[in-house]
């Protein structure tokens, strides 16, 4: 017997099926896929939730932007028209299909650098948000006094499809709202009336 020959030495039957299994090289492969799949398919899923929520924030912006923008341009609005706001911001949130959100719409005349007074209001309920003359903030680069601004404001929650862990209550990881606000200097005139709003 050689100091190098080990095949003649005596080893137990355990021994060797513990040499064998660890020599054993089949099914490493799957393992190998059953530990790396889960981690890929969270990267895919996560992806397209966030392609969704980026589009969909996208769309948000669109709208608020859209709402002020055509308001601007009027030297006066009833309250049929500015409750008919909701619906040109809902088209543009096509195909995405929302129930709940809020959506309000003011006329706001500049008094001071970044300070201005509401002179009508109204929301996506028909209601009025901001009391008439009160004193709300606007941006600080609104300097020109008497300037009239309509400032649109939407808020619209995204419901994640993916990754909610149950028992999640709702407002939380569940459900993230998508917001945005925009003012809108008036083009033509020295103010949009709105005389059945008071």
């Amino acid at each position: 017997m050689t100091g190098t020959d080990r095949s003649t030495y005596p080893r137990s039957s355990l021994v060797l099926r513990i040499h064998r299994l660890y020599r054993d090289r089949r099914g490493t492969s799957g393992i190998e896929f059953a530990l790396i799949a889960p981690i890929l398919l969270m990267i895919y899923l996560g992806a397209f939730e966030l392609s969704v929520g980026f589009n969909m924030a996208q769309k948000v912006s669109q709208a608020t932007s859209t709402v002020a923008d055509i308001l601007s341009q009027k030297g006066e609005v009833t309250p049929t028209e500015l409750d008919g706001m909701k619906n040109v911001a809902l088209s543009i949130m096509a195909p995405f299909s929302i129930s709940k959100y809020t959506l309000k719409v003011s006329g706001i005349r500049v008094t001071a650098p970044g300070v201005g007074v509401v002179e009508w209001s109204r929301d996506e309920k028909g209601g009025t948000p901001y009391a008439v003359n009160a004193t709300v903030s606007v941006p600080a680069d609104l300097t020109v006094l008497n300037t009239f601004v309509v400032r649109s404001e939407f808020t619209v929650p995204y419901e994640l499809m993916l990754f909610t862990p149950p028992g999640m209550k709702e407002n939380s990881l569940e459900v993230i709202n998508l917001s945005e606000n925009y003012y809108y200097r008036q083009r033509v005139g020295l103010g949009i009336t709105c005389a059945l709003c008071r």
